[in-house]
């Protein structure tokens, strides 16, 4: 039988496989992260009829008389290492990889073994777990070292970004806040008895939020000399917390160092029954924690109580006539601003205004500001040029909270319209530190360039929640197509050592909001396509001649 038979027939073999890798290459244009294989022959062992002889004294060699025998195919050749293009989806676990210097892959697992793939669309799963969008398989990725904070490149597992510890990021407390701004010497706020009132909103260890309750008053404006006083510190519900402190026991009242230094205030309320001022014989007396001290030592004649101010004798009348020795119970805002002796807490005096109000005079807490005459700068706070002063929390309202240290140096004494503009913010100057939080929300998920994960939570924080590493292998053409976008490794490809590395080690990245496509190159497909359709008819013709050739020898028997 014609040995070009057998040869056709090779041939016929071998262009049908190359057309089938063809088909494949074209159906998979639209994969993501598909990657295109191409299929190379090479021709099958010859038959030697007559054997090569060397050359003698008389007879030049000859060389040896072959038949091949066909063709077969020798490998079929991913093309691994070109990348597609990319394809913008605009997802956040979108992942593109950019290799440099190396082939880089995903590293999934199918709950048996890690497998890779360049298909980088994911998404999280109903257990908080990254996962492939087409099969489930778990990405697997490095951890957060619980001790650090910082990325353990440790054995991957999966990567459940979405765990009940990362749905909150935990709070903090303010250390920091700063004043800026103007005082204007004709703002008739700051000028007032009241002042001129600022707030400060801060938070304790525990997320909540408290506002503190500040006024600034003028002394001495032609001098640039000014306080400012701590009034109020409420907390959410608008309880003023440190007079609850005040008054939840005299041992309270031992007037602990807050905040500045022991000044003398006016405070003015109206005088009812429950003010605890009755009518009746004897002295009106100031309670402040455990000790009482006089504030005058005039004699009152039932039933009227009579005091004596500036303008001369004025008297309170009450018609129930009660006779008890009158108590003071407004106990005074002191602890906040600094300490109070008792000589302080003893000059105590209650005068009635023209209004009918009492007007208790009580010791109050403050820091001194001066301002430079001459340009309306920041010049001192308390003597202290640097401008910082601390507000002592911590000791006073218990280890929730924490002290925080107030820059006003930043403050302006200047002619601004007699409007004044400053106001207390929290956290540094810089705007950066001891800010303080509240308990974070997660909100959002994203992912850097090195493949490390980050949660967004609603007070602001940034938390790393672990990265995506990748697979690098010696040969990444050698690594065995499993289906799904996925490759396992095999004798010729090299082993994956279980941790991985990190993408930006040899120059890579990953883009977000990105997908690899297809790397089949249509045009160069079709021209493949024509080439081994006729390659596929001429091995066709091979037979039919031979066979005619079969039949012009059957037909010499005629």
């Amino acid at each position: 039988m014609m040995r070009s038979l057998y040869s056709g027939v090779s041939g016929l073999k071998t262009h049908q496989t190359k057309m089938d890798v063809i088909g494949n290459n074209i159906a998979n244009v639209n994969t993501v992260g598909f990657k295109s294989s191409s299929v190379t022959f090479s021709d099958i062992m010859y038959q030697t009829t007559s054997g090569a002889s060397g050359a003698t004294a008389n007879v030049g060699g000859k060389n040896a008389k072959q038949i091949g025998l066909g063709v077969a195919t020798a490998a079929t050749k991913v093309s691994i290492t070109a990348s597609g293009a990319a394809q913008t989806t605009g997802e956040a676990f979108d992942l593109k990889l950019t290799d440099s210097n190396s082939t880089n892959f995903f590293i999934v697992s199918n709950g048996t073994e890690n497998l890779f793939t360049r298909a980088g669309s994911f998404y999280i799963d109903g257990s908080g777990n990254l996962a492939m969008t087409s099969t489930g398989y778990y990405v697997m990725g490095w951890q957060v070292d619980p001790a650090t904070g910082d990325i353990r490149k440790d054995t991957v597992s999966a990567l459940r970004v979405m765990q009940a510890d990362n749905m909150t990021s935990a709070p903090e407390a303010t250390t920091n806040a700063n004043v800026s701004g103007i005082i204007d010497k004709n703002d008739t706020n700051v000028t007032s008895d009241d002042g001129y009132f600022r707030t400060l909103t801060f938070f304790d260890n525990l997320g909540y939020p408290y506002t503190a309750k500040f006024s600034f008053k003028a002394t001495d404006v032609d001098a640039g000399q000014y306080t400012v006083e701590l009034v109020n510190l409420y907390d959410s519900a608008n309880n003023d917390i440190l007079k609850e402190y005040l008054e939840a026991d005299p041992a309270n009242n031992n007037l602990s160092d807050i905040f500045g230094s022991p000044t003398n205030a006016v405070k003015k309320f109206s005088v009812n029954q429950k003010d605890g001022f009755v009518a009746g014989p004897g002295t009106i007396t100031t309670t402040i924690g455990n000790k009482t001290y006089s504030a005058l030592g005039t004699d009152l004649t039932d039933p009227s109580v009579c005091v004596t101010d500036g303008s001369g004798r004025k008297c309170l009348k009450f018609s129930d006539g009660a006779t008890p020795t009158p108590t003071i119970k407004e106990i005074p805002l002191v602890d906040i601003f600094g300490g109070l002796d008792d000589a302080t807490a003893a000059s105590t005096a209650l005068v009635i205004n023209a209004k009918g109000q009492l007007e208790y005079t009580y010791p109050t807490t403050n820091y001194g500001i001066e301002f430079n005459t001459n340009d309306g700068t920041f010049r001192s706070i308390d003597g202290r040029r640097d401008g910082l002063v601390m507000m002592n929390l911590k000791g006073i309202l218990g280890d929730s909270f924490e002290n925080i240290e107030i820059d006003f140096s930043h403050m302006l004494n200047q002619n601004n319209g007699g409007s004044s503009t400053a106001e207390i913010e929290k956290g540094a100057a810089d705007g950066k530190t001891g800010i303080g939080k509240k308990l974070g929300t997660l909100t959002g998920l994203s992912v850097d360039g090195s493949g490390r994960i980050y949660g967004s939570y609603d007070n602001g924080n940034t938390v790393l929640l672990g990265q995506i590493p990748v697979a690098q292998f010696a040969n990444a053409s050698g690594l065995e197509s499993l289906g799904n976008n996925c490759y396992g490794t095999t004798l010729n490809s090299g082993d994956f050592d279980g941790i991985g590395v990190e993408v930006t080690a040899d120059g890579g990245s990953m883009s977000t909001g990105q997908l690899e496509m297809s790397n089949v190159d249509l045009s160069a497909q079709f021209t493949e396509m024509i080439t081994t359709q006729r390659g596929f008819q001429a091995n066709s013709r091979i037979i039919t001649t031979s066979d005619t050739m079969l039949e012009e020898l059957v037909n010499l028997k005629r």
